[in-house]
């Protein structure tokens, strides 16, 4: 089975975070992982921020970084998703990067799953697929 994970769980897979034990969980299961390439980008910050807090050396994120992109196994570029993520930033009022998840979850009919709150009250009574991690 495919799942679309968010930078919120893929940062926990190389990340001392809550919820990162779960997050290890998630990825032994005999899933393929698939983002948009927006990802890349929101990974980076994660690991970024970590440098600028002097909680992570450059090193270490620059390896943190590719290793967590490496367990997805598709990147979907982000100009196939755009005009349906957009639809569905105005349905829910919600910012588009969410929305880019939310429109490759429903292209390939399968879920999203994420760690973030505010996404998951968001999208509370909408028709996605959602996965809490």
């Amino acid at each position: 089975m495919t799942l679309v994970v968010d930078a919120s769980v893929a940062a926990k897979w190389v990340l001392p975070e809550d919820g990162a034990d779960k997050a290890a969980i998630l990825r032994h299961e005999p899933d393929d992982f698939i983002a948009p390439s927006l990802i890349v980008a929101e990974i980076g910050n994660a690991v970024w921020k970590r440098v600028i807090g002097k909680e992570l050396s450059t090193a270490d994120a620059l390896q943190a970084h590719e290793i967590a992109i490496s367990l997805l196994g598709r990147l979907v570029p982000l100009e196939e998703l755009g005009a349906r993520a957009t639809e569905i930033a105005i349905e829910l009022r919600h910012p588009i990067y969410d929305c880019f998840y939310l429109a490759l979850a429903e292209r390939e009919n399968t879920t999203l799953v994420t760690s973030d709150p505010r996404l998951l009250r968001a999208t509370r009574d909408a028709k996605f697929k959602m996965r809490k991690l």
